[in-house]
């Protein structure tokens, strides 16, 4: 995997179509902590081929900065995917991170990635196992599979949920994918939210939430993505700069969390030095799984570039 991208944030992931040299250009200036370049949903069959080329130049004449730069590339039941794998990967160059693989339905699928990507590595000068993987969940199959697909590579780094495709795959009664349902008594995906969170933590990979199609509306986008912040999601897909810009706070600890883990670290380090296991921190006890969780607040809010309030 690429060692480069695999522990950076990834709150908001920018979707960008790559047939469009405008919105390619556009990309590197915003906020996003990731970019992915779109070959699949975004580009028209009869622009894929074409749209390689457009998404090398990219990478290559554009500064990225230090944001985690992925390429989405086509499925394995189409016929664009190794081509998109060769041309891209292999005229890159070493800026490129990651490569994206939709609609994964089994492991099977990450290793064949794994394996073309070794070769072309190989033949591009790269080293082997730079470029990571990260991989979609958008089928029925791929969730009853996803224990074995997240555990299928050491080049993956992320899973993520596609929710237009999955609630077409199960039949779900609706025309708007990753928005809420008034009708439903509850979080209609709470379940398949849940089900990826514990096989992509079961093998240290993050947990990334698909687009909100609502693209102008901000404030349902901020309010909807609670539901997987509070799972534990480390960020979500945005479809504009807008969306990227509140995804980056949604997922982001508090200030007042990010100094409050601090102070539970440093009251728990200075027990256990005095030989308690567990200590009064205000009205709170805290003990080893107290230092656990505030110690995934201090890691996400120094990846987001918090720092300690002065005391």
């Amino acid at each position: 995997m690429s060692e480069r991208s695999r522990d950076l944030p990834r709150r908001s992931c920018l979707s960008t179509p790559g047939s469009s040299d405008r919105f390619l250009a556009k990309a590197p200036q915003t906020s996003a902590d990731m970019t992915f370049l779109d070959l699949e949903d975004s580009v028209a069959p009869g622009e894929k081929v074409a749209a390689r080329e457009k998404v090398v130049r990219a990478i290559r004449d554009h500064e990225w900065g230090e944001r985690v730069l992925c390429v989405r590339v086509n499925a394995w039941d189409t016929p664009w995917t190794y081509g998109d794998v060769i041309e891209v990967v292999g005229q890159a160059g070493p800026r490129l991170d990651e490569v994206m693989l939709p609609k994964v339905e089994s492991a099977a699928q990450v290793v064949a990635l794994d394996l073309l990507l070794t070769q072309v590595e190989r033949n591009a000068g790269l080293p082997v196992g730079h470029i990571g993987i990260e991989a979609q969940i958008e089928t029925a199959r791929g969730l009853i599979n996803v224990d074995e697909i997240c555990a299928a590579s050491p080049r993956l780094e992320t899973i993520i949920f596609g929710p237009a495709d999955f609630a077409a795959s199960i039949e779900m009664p609706v025309l708007t994918g990753g928005v809420a349902i008034p009708e439903y008594p509850g979080d209609h995906f709470n379940y398949v939210f849940s089900r990826i969170l514990m096989a992509g933590r079961a093998n240290g990979l993050q947990v990334i939430d698909g687009p909100f199609l609502k693209v102008r509306d901000l404030d349902s986008l901020r309010e909807f993505a609670q539901r997987t912040r509070v799972l534990g999601y480390d960020g979500k897909w945005a479809l504009t700069p807008d969306q990227a810009a509140v995804l980056n706070d949604v997922y982001s600890p508090t200030q007042e969390q990010f100094d409050r883990a601090w102070d539970i670290l440093e009251a728990y380090r200075t027990a256990t030095d005095q030989g308690s296991g567990a200590v009064m921190f205000g009205d709170e006890m805290i003990d080893e799984a107290s230092r656990k969780m505030a110690i995934k607040f201090v890691t996400r809010g120094t990846r987001a570039g918090r720092s300690r309030s002065a005391n």
